[in-house]
């Protein structure tokens, strides 16, 4: 992303200072909520190395398919409550919804994400959807 972009993650902080510090190998994200915020980022970017980086080992896919990626557009992120994850916890839950498109439509996610620490670094674990993931009315 271009210097002085603003973060995907709807942070209003630019990309550099919130989100890029950990995709670009810099810092690791201090709180399950920064690190969820960065995984938004990378699913915006197709980073699927940063993906994949930062699933747990337990429950991480071989590989992440990006080749449909063109055809979504990320409309936005909202935290809506996070649950432990701080950074001296061992564990930690976040609720979000994701707004996208994909050919015209307006789609969302809810779900709420789990995250380990380990070795002092959060991993994503696994999540739990909203039983189905509809296309949004206007």
């Amino acid at each position: 992303m271009n210097p002085g972009t603003l973060c995907p993650c709807g942070s209003a902080a630019p990309y550099d200072a919130c989100c890029g510090r950990f995709l670009d190998h810099h810092q690791r994200p201090e709180t399950a909520e920064a690190l969820m915020r960065s995984r938004y980022s990378a699913y915006v970017q197709a980073r699927a190395d940063y993906l994949l980086r930062t699933w747990h080992a337990s429950t991480r896919p071989a590989r992440l398919d990006f080749s449909d990626a063109g055809k979504t557009t990320w409309l936005g992120l909202k935290v809506v409550r996070t649950e432990a994850g701080g950074p001296n916890d061992l564990q930690g839950a976040v609720e979000f919804v994701a707004r996208y498109k994909v050919a015209g439509k307006a789609h969302r996610i809810v779900e709420i994400s789990r995250f380990v620490r380990e070795n002092g670094q959060w991993f994503y674990l696994d999540g739990a959807s909203s039983p189905v993931t509809k296309p949004v009315r206007r």
